[in-house]
């Protein structure tokens, strides 16, 4: 048998004769959490002052512990993309910033500001984070203008949350042309557009955007991501993404973390964790 054949893999591009398991994904990259990176470390990676930081965070769902004092720091612009095995608790990372979780210890900071155990509610209208979700959070029935002004549905006056809907309208032509249509009757990637969109509607300077090439065709990933690149880039937006294409997030990002087993077992810039032998063995293919 050739070279090649022998090759291993995780998930995300790469052609693979040999795959690797999941738990020997999972009991392979827990031998790079033995020198975890410190909070100072974390600090090293931000530009400018902490805009986003976590912790010692310990957080779960009822009884059960997912995360265990797990840290993360990212400076305002910045984006960040964690990877990991299957159940590391990535979007629990997520869930616990947005107020989906129990929180046993440990605190999140958003500008210099404590908002650990805000409500989801609280964490949209008062800290301005929006939680971008999984495929199909569309409501298919109601119009494209209608998905849209739901996501003003914290704002007390309604003529402010149908002026930020025609605003978003005015930025995505695409979705301004079909308002009146039924969102069920939007491609894949035009939904997925309308989910950005509609966590735009609070102007949020925090994005947390779980999986978002998820359910999606090759050719609408790219439009994505662009989608994602210019809010960063133009306006300033701050992104924490989950993503289980790990090449394709690492490419986008700023900042790599690698979770295992609800901690943090590495981080870096994104673009030096692409190149890192371990972390393109288990998890881009190659």
């Amino acid at each position: 048998m050739s070279a090649d054949k022998n090759k291993a893999g995780g998930y995300g591009f790469g052609s693979v004769d040999t795959v690797i398991s999941a738990d020997d994904v999972a009991d392979a990259a827990s031998q790079l959490s033995e020198n975890a990176p410190s909070q100072d470390e974390l600090l090293a990676l931000t530009k400018g002052p902490p805009f986003i930081e976590i912790r010692d965070l310990v957080a779960g769902y009822g009884k059960m512990e997912i995360l265990h004092s797990f840290g993360l720091v990212l400076g305002q612009g910045q984006s960040i993309c964690l990877i990991g095995p299957n159940g590391a608790g990535k979007s629990t990372v997520l869930h616990s910033i947005y107020g989906f979780t129990n929180i046993y210890s440990g605190a999140i900071i958003k500008n210099g500001v404590d908002i650990t155990h805000m409500s989801p509610n609280q964490k949209l209208a008062q800290a301005r984070i929006a939680y971008i979700l999984q495929d199909n959070s569309v409501f298919p029935e109601m119009t494209v203008a209608e998905n849209l002004l739901m996501g003003g549905f914290l704002m007390p006056d309604q003529h402010a949350a149908k002026q930020a809907v025609e605003r978003v309208l005015d930025k995505y032509p695409r979705l301004g042309e079909r308002h009146g249509q039924a969102a069920g009757s939007l491609s894949g990637g035009e939904r997925r557009l309308l989910e950005i969109s509609r966590a735009l509607i609070m102007n949020p300077d925090v994005l947390l955007v779980d999986e978002p090439s998820i359910g999606l065709e090759p050719r609408f990933i790219d439009s994505v991501f662009e989608i994602l690149d210019d809010l960063q880039q133009k306006e300033n937006k701050t992104i924490i993404m989950v993503e289980q294409n790990a090449k394709k997030g690492l490419e986008f990002a700023d900042i790599g973390y690698v979770l295992v087993s609800g901690q943090l077992a590495l981080a870096g810039d994104a673009s030096e964790l692409l190149k890192t032998p371990e972390v393109g063995r288990l998890f881009l293919g190659g």
